[in-house]
């Protein structure tokens, strides 16, 4: 208040005091309503009768103080002097500001560097108003996720927003009810730079408000649209007509979204549209018709509970011949995937390089077959819950494609229903991960045949795998030729020492990441190998495993692990307190040391530990 009866840049103060006697002041008469809103905020608070100040002056003339004054710095200090004084300040737009004779208002990065996020009970119209001013103009990137109950995000807070961060690019809004179509459009008015916008759970904003980012934000690049009950087909088709610059679409479950809003998009998007994400729509075979069609540009596609899209659907999108950009497909649980479907999507895709199946219960072997005749490029395969896919359907993809990375997860069908031994089966050279998880009919004898077929792995994955024994990964880790990088053994609780020294002699010069978190047989002996053998690892779990003081001893004073970034000891129930001034030489290399549910580890050790690797994140 001071800084203000002292400011003599242009004898403000007495110009002002007369004002009301003049005429041409400056009244924007649709910002009343939001100095209203704020001020509803305010407690109220009998005080005593004090002298005329600034704080008796009218909205109007207070904001044609506050638009004078001399740069964003002084405004900035200004909005800490009341929330009225805050909502007047949201309210000026850079049109608004006047500038002095000397070169007046100072200038701001036109395109912004700052991030902000707000969650919970800290997203308030006060919080963003705030916000908007003191960034000054520089906010790139705003976060608003859920909001405060009592007084949670409403469109006042996003109409500060649009009128202090004329250089906001990237705007998430989720799970706030309050907002509607006209905060929108304020956003869309005021931030004409916007290239990204992600609207999740927000039932009051319509296709009214996807309208007014249409017609403003035309460098819109990415649109993501999730459980809008209220946006439906026009919203979709103005985004289509005004936005032609749009590289990515993501639409989840938004009942009132169809065929024709989906077709006006992808139909005026097509030079442009590389990513499209589509999940629990009740859309049709037309869709995807469409996206078959239009889909020039399209790199990755992703397709999720579409009921409605049944064989016809698939078969149309792919035999349209327009997807020849596409790399990478997901689908998952749309019933309208089956084998001829996969076959023509594989034959008409020729880059396609990466898929993802799930819940699609009626892909056989033969889809399987059919598909990797067709596939040239596949990259990656990753089947889930496919249960009617068997082991042979799955070789037939190893032997004939030069596929990299294969992951079976659920798959009920995986299972011991190879009669011919590995040696008459062609080699898969070209497999470097494998990940294999939650599939019971997957024993020890198919981990073996796969590990003699796939001689270059450097990535396993079988966690879960209960029924795993020595027997069964010896023969893989023994065939494995080109030296392990990434091996995750979690919840293999029949694997002893001996398949981990095995693993530690063979691989210890490669190893750099190991996963033994529920390995309950694996003890010191292993850790011994490890610390010896080792000498890339960074990151290892040895959770809920044997290991001992002792074992923690070791691996405190092995030079061998300069490397090592992360280490995981969560629930070792015989590691004491003895080993924490072990742990607490570990070398400047560690960041991360997991000790959850170490019982016999006081709060107090844990104290002393953080304060000696100061630089390490610890959880207790």
């Amino acid at each position: 208040m001071a800084a203000l009866l002292n400011y003599g840049g242009n004898d403000v103060l007495p110009f002002f005091l007369a004002a009301p006697k003049l005429r041409g002041f400056y009244h924007p008469a649709h910002k009343k309503p939001r100095f209203a809103l704020f001020a509803e905020e305010e407690e109220e608070e009998e005080e005593e009768e004090k002298p005329s100040s600034l704080d008796s002056l009218p909205n109007e003339i207070l904001f044609e103080i506050l638009r004078r004054l001399p740069g964003s710095r002084e405004r900035s200090a200004s909005a800490c002097v009341s929330k009225r004084w805050l909502a007047v300040l949201t309210t000026i737009r850079a049109s608004d500001i006047v500038k002095d004779e000397e070169g007046g208002e100072e200038q701001v990065e036109s395109d912004g560097f700052l991030t902000r996020d707000f969650e919970g009970e800290v997203a308030t119209d006060v919080s963003l108003a705030a916000m908007a001013i003191a960034t000054r103009g520089c906010l790139r990137k705003l976060s608003v996720e859920g909001s405060n109950l009592r007084r949670g995000v409403t469109d006042c807070g996003l109409a500060a927003v649009a009128s202090g961060c004329p250089s906001l690019r990237v705007l998430s809004v989720w799970s706030v009810p309050l907002v509607t179509d006209a905060g929108l459009s304020e956003i869309a008015k005021g931030c004409r730079m916007l290239e990204k916008l992600d609207l999740s759970q927000c039932p009051l904003i319509s296709d009214k408000g996807l309208i007014a980012v249409a017609q403003n934000c035309l460098n819109l690049t990415s649109l993501t649209i999730e459980s809008c009950a209220n946006v439906g087909n026009e919203g979709l088709q103005a985004i289509g007509r005004h936005c032609r610059k749009l590289r990515s679409l993501t639409i989840k479950d938004c009942p009132l979204v169809g065929d024709q809003g989906i077709a006006g998009l992808v139909s005026s998007s097509s030079s442009t549209l590389a990513r499209i994400t589509l999940q629990g729509l009740p859309i049709g075979d037309a869709s995807l018709g469409f996206i078959g069609y239009y889909g020039n540009a399209v790199v990755d596609l992703t397709l999720s509970r579409l009921e409605n899209v049944g064989e016809r659907g698939f078969w149309v999108m792919a035999n349209a011949l327009r997807l020849q950009k596409l790399k990478s497909l997901a689908i998952n649980s749309c019933g309208g995937v089956t084998d001829l479907a996969l076959g023509s999507i594989a034959k008409c895709c020729p880059s396609l390089k990466h898929l993802r199946l799930r819940r699609c219960c009626y892909i056989t072997d033969a889809g399987m077959r059919a598909f990797a005749g067709e596939a040239t490029e596949l990259e990656s395969l990753q089947l889930e819950e496919c249960d009617r896919v068997t082991l042979i359907g799955v070789l037939a993809v190893l032997v004939v494609t030069k596929i990299k990375k294969l992951s079976l997860v659920k798959c009920l069908g995986v299972k011991d229903t190879i009669n011919h031994p590995a040696t008459q089966l062609p080699s898969c050279k070209s497999l470097r991960s494998l990940k294999i998880c939650s599939c019971p009919g997957f024993t020890n004898d198919s981990l073996a045949l796969v590990g003699k077929l796939c001689p270059q792995l450097e990535a396993i994955d079988l966690s879960g795998f209960i029924s795993l024994s020595d027997d069964g990964l010896l023969p893989l880790i023994g065939n494995s030729a080109a030296g392990l990088v990434e091996v995750n053994l979690s919840g293999c609780i029949n694997l002893t020492d001996t398949t981990i020294t095995t693993l530690a002699e063979k691989h210890g010069a490669t190893l750099k990441l190991l996963n033994l978190d529920g390995c309950k047989n694996v003890t010191d002996n292993s850790v011994l190998e490890i610390s010896d053998r080792c000498c890339v690892l960074e990151e290892l779990d040895m959770s809920r495993s044997a290991i001992t003081d002792y074992g923690v001893a070791i691996l405190a004073s092995a030079r061998q692990l300069s490397l090592l970034r992360i280490l995981s000891l969560a629930g070792c129930c015989k590691v004491t307190q003895k080993s924490v001034p072990l742990l607490g030489n570990m070398g400047r290399s560690l960041e991360g040391l997991n000790l959850q549910f170490c019982n016999l580890i006081s709060a107090q050790d844990i104290g002393l530990l953080e304060e000696k690797l100061w630089w390490c994140d610890i959880l207790s």
